[in-house]
């Protein structure tokens, strides 16, 4: 099957997308070169705006209730490649150039859990 991609200038996409009651939509961060799912966080408009026109990602902490670059204290940046969103609107995808490892944990991705059947 054939991927389809279609384009939307970024106030027109804006305009499409659909952020929760608290002014949030998740973005799945994933690795341009390997494909790994590295990270899920959360944008808010202001920080989906900075990203777009930065090419590097921000996101809204839901914990501290703030704006944060990701690598501003660890300097590992996520320069953004293309950012997609889905069919609903509801859910963003961003491929990005990782600098360094993506997790808190020094982990490449923040999914190297895995459950298994005992």
């Amino acid at each position: 099957m054939k991927k389809e991609i279609t384009r939307h200038n970024f106030s027109q996409a804006l305009g499409e997308l659909k952020f929760d009651s608290r002014g949030l939509i998740p973005a799945i961060i994933q690795d341009a070169k390997t494909k790994d799912v590295l990270m899920l966080a959360y944008m808010n408009r202001e920080s989906l705006e900075i990203s777009f026109k930065e090419r590097r990602t921000c996101f809204f902490s839901r914990s501290r209730q703030k704006l944060w670059r990701k690598g501003e204290t660890s300097g590992h940046i996520q320069k953004i490649k293309h950012i997609y969103y889905d069919c609903d609107g509801d859910t963003l995808l961003i491929v990005v150039d990782q600098k360094g490892v993506a997790c808190h944990t020094g982990s490449w991705s923040c999914f190297y859990r895995e459950m298994v059947k005992k």
